[in-house]
């Protein structure tokens, strides 16, 4: 096996990216603290042709150089959107025809494996502060909501980690459809 080089690797230009059709999925970003975690969902959204990236309250926005370390341009890429009210985008999603998930410990929720999208929804997925997780009015505005399950010792995964489970797993179920 020979490594490939970045030159071998077939990749769209910023404007050829912005053509491409994308998944009907987004991300909103609930308070999250670290600029790094919101490169790295920029960069997992980009790698997934995720729709767009709702970046609310405490949350930095772009231009940011945390956010470009990790995001290595993809917050050029991916588009954004910033709001100071989660629940205002959630309300507005909603109204969009959005269904609003929760990825989140709450009671009644449903495993990301049984978590199966209807085909042609629209989903936006909110994911919470790295510390205090999403917070309950949000949770209370979603549809439903979804836990990646865990079985050592820790109770949740890096908000980055799990945007990527959460993303990857939906991706494969979405793009097949």
């Amino acid at each position: 096996m020979r490594k490939l080089e970045n030159r071998e690797l077939i990749r769209p230009s910023t404007e050829e990216f912005k053509q491409l059709s994308k998944i009907p999925l987004v991300v909103v970003l609930d308070n999250i603290r670290s600029s790094h975690n919101v490169g790295s969902v920029f960069r997992t959204s980009d790698a997934l042709l995720i729709e767009k990236i709702y970046l609310c309250g405490i949350t930095s926005v772009p231009p940011d150089k945390e956010i470009r370390k990790t995001a290595l341009g993809a917050e050029n890429t991916v588009l954004w959107e910033f709001n100071a009210s989660t629940l205002e985008v959630i309300s507005t999603l909603k109204s969009q025809g959005y269904t609003i998930i929760a990825v989140e410990q709450v009671e009644n929720s449903i495993t990301l494996p049984d978590f199966h999208p209807p085909k042609g929804s629209k989903l936006a997925l909110v994911f919470g502060n790295e510390v205090k997780g999403v917070q309950q009015e949000a949770v209370d505005l979603c549809d439903l909501t979804l836990e990646i399950p865990q079985y050592g010792t820790k109770h949740s995964f890096n908000i980055s980690v799990s945007v990527g489970i959460v993303l990857w797993d939906l991706f494969n179920k979405i793009k097949d459809k």
